[in-house]
């Protein structure tokens, strides 16, 4: 803060001084001064923002009971409810001549995560914005207890979350309802009726989620099957409320509305009734990073077109990602925002050098190509990313998205159309194209080379591919030897580590244990090949998200069943 507050003052003085000390003539340290002053300041709001440095936060002094409120929608599982909530009161015991005197309440902040057990056939409604009574039992999240498997405590952190309690409902005490800000608690509401409404029309159950996650956000039915279909053919963005949403929305509105571009004052109209939607279709949706970077692209093109200012792609982009990081620092972390990014700016960058490769006259082939240059644009710029955080890469991924194209943006419009004028009878209609594609996509999934799985790169692997890319993109871009030459160079520096990695992979000898609650595994690694002892079945799920990947992680292709 010290050297902030120094950096500031500086280039104060300097300002002041501009035409008197010429600094005109030096306006290279001037950039260096303003660029370390806004590189500092985005420290200092990240450093301020992580709440367990708070000298009030709950985990540093002991409290009987914690009064806490509920801040997101709860999610409901079978015979567990979990949700994320705000700490606001601590309260402890007094004690006086070794008897309790009184409960005092002392000022506490942080979020805690709860999982919470229900009783058996008891009725417990819990919404945003409730009020409850804890006992004040908590515990330190844990890292991955296992190799290679999720780190859901560095996940957490970026959410500001490091502390978590496991309740049953018989410890609770709910004080009251609705102390959460009314505008967030009244579009949860109204999200739960539309889900409802779905729930109510729409028969199969995977097709309702897909249409409460796809138009709504609301991803608590999906199931871990369809995500996998979605993912293996390269198309899980679908399921994500995105800027494809905002965009089919927006595109809508704009048509719908277009009868009032005829004077000044009713553009005016427009402008302000089309932002009032989309920034309401947002909230809708639980503001997710991509729809907030979304909604922020879309409101700034808008209000340009309606002054007629020229606009710049990438400085819209940039200004969206400072708003969002402004609001939280911790998003930078999040790999939807690091994805959805990304993806945009393959799309402003690269899809328009794509589409230029081919001329085609017939106006349907060239809707094709143009579909399949933004495919190709979007899956280049987040590949590198996708296979570090994934590990796998659909091979079929252009075929999934030219196949869902139609299908998802007609499911889009059909579900905002039933929710907004009840149109119930076309329930059946709505069903069976969400049935049709997710069929679509399960075939295309099942193909022979599908994808590539079990793929691991390191963090210098991935910046050399990025760096590769780059340099790729550059050479094609202006035909130009230098930059064609280091992306080779850089390419070859990137396999040769991959063949270090496979080559060590085959002299490995080593033992791997692993913490499971209900059962029992351990593997003895040499080379590709594993002999594991473990009471697991190979199809299930501890073993495909405990086990498995510690043993693609070390190229295991073989592996020994060894049961009792």
């Amino acid at each position: 803060m010290l050297t902030l507050g120094l950096l500031f003052i500086c280039l104060l003085i300097l300002n002041l001084g501009y035409r008197q000390l010429n600094i005109y003539h030096r306006k290279t340290i001037i950039g260096i001064l303003i660029y370390s002053m806004i590189f500092l300041s985005g420290c200092l709001h990240s450093t301020l923002y992580k709440q367990l440095l708070y000298a009030d936060y709950y985990s540093f002094k002991k409290h009987k009971y914690l009064k806490i409120r509920i801040i997101d929608e709860p999610e409901i599982k079978p015979n567990i409810i979990l949700f994320t909530a705000l700490t606001t009161k601590g309260y402890g015991f007094d004690s006086l001549y070794g008897r309790t005197n009184k409960c005092l309440p002392q000022s506490t902040s942080g979020k805690i995560r709860v999982i919470l057990k229900p009783q058996p056939r008891a009725t417990l409604i819990l919404k945003y914005g409730d009020e409850l009574i804890i006992p004040a039992r908590i515990a330190e999240i844990e890292p991955p207890g296992n190799p290679s498997t999720f780190d859901f405590k560095s996940w957490l952190a970026a959410k500001n979350i490091y502390h978590q309690t496991f309740l049953m409902q018989r410890e609770l005490v709910k004080l009251s309802s609705n102390t959460g800000n009314q505008f967030i608690a009244h579009a949860l509401q109204l999200r739960e009726k539309q889900v409802a409404l779905y729930r109510k029309i729409i028969k199969d159950d995977n097709a309702f989620a897909v249409a409460a996650t796809l138009i709504l956000g609301y991803k608590s039915d999906l199931n871990t099957e369809t995500l996998d279909i979605y993912a293996k053919t390269g198309t899980i963005h679908a399921l994500s409320v995105s800027g494809m949403h905002v965009g089919l929305i927006y595109l809508v509105l704009n048509w719908m509305l277009s009868f009032l571009d005829t004077k000044r004052s009713f553009k005016v109209f427009k402008t302000v009734l089309i932002l009032g939607l989309i920034w309401g279709y947002s909230l809708l949706t639980g503001f997710s990073p991509s729809v907030l970077r979304s909604a922020i692209m879309i409101s700034v093109f808008i209000i340009a077109k309606l002054f007629a200012k020229t606009t710049n792609s990438y400085n819209i982009i940039a200004f969206a990602a400072f708003c969002l990081l402004l609001y939280n620092p911790f998003l930078i972390w999040d790999i939807g925002f690091q994805l959805s990014f990304l993806a945009v700016f393959g799309l402003i960058y690269l899809q328009p050098k794509i589409y230029g490769w081919l001329s085609v006259k017939n106006p349907i082939l060239d809707k094709i190509w143009h579909t399949t240059a933004m495919s190709l644009a979007a899956q280049l710029a987040t590949y590198p990313l996708s296979v570090y955080y994934f590990h796998q890469f659909p091979l079929y991924f252009l075929v999934s998205n030219l196949f869902i194209t139609l299908p998802i943006a007609l499911i889009m419009y059909l579900g905002i159309l039933i929710l907004m004028f009840r149109l119930t009878g076309l329930g059946a209609l709505f069903e069976w194209l969400i049935n049709f594609t997710n069929r679509g996509l399960d075939k295309i999934a099942g193909l022979p080379f599908s994808g590539i799985s079990a793929i691991w790169i390191s963090k210098t692997e991935l910046m050399l591919l990025y760096l590769t890319l780059i340099c790729f993109t550059m050479a094609m871009q202006g035909f130009k030897k230098k930059w064609l030459f280091t992306s080779l160079m850089l390419f070859l520096v990137f396999q040769s580590l991959l063949t270090y990695d496979k080559t060590r992979a085959l002299q490995q000898k080593t033992t791997i244990r692993f913490k499971l609650k209900r059962n029992y595994a351990l593997a003895m690694v040499k080379g590709n090949t594993a002999i594991i002892y473990t009471d697991l079945q190979p199809d299930s799920k501890t073993f495909k998200y405990q086990v498995k990947p510690a043993l693609d992680q070390h190229k295991v292709y073989k592996v020994i069943f060894l049961k009792k």
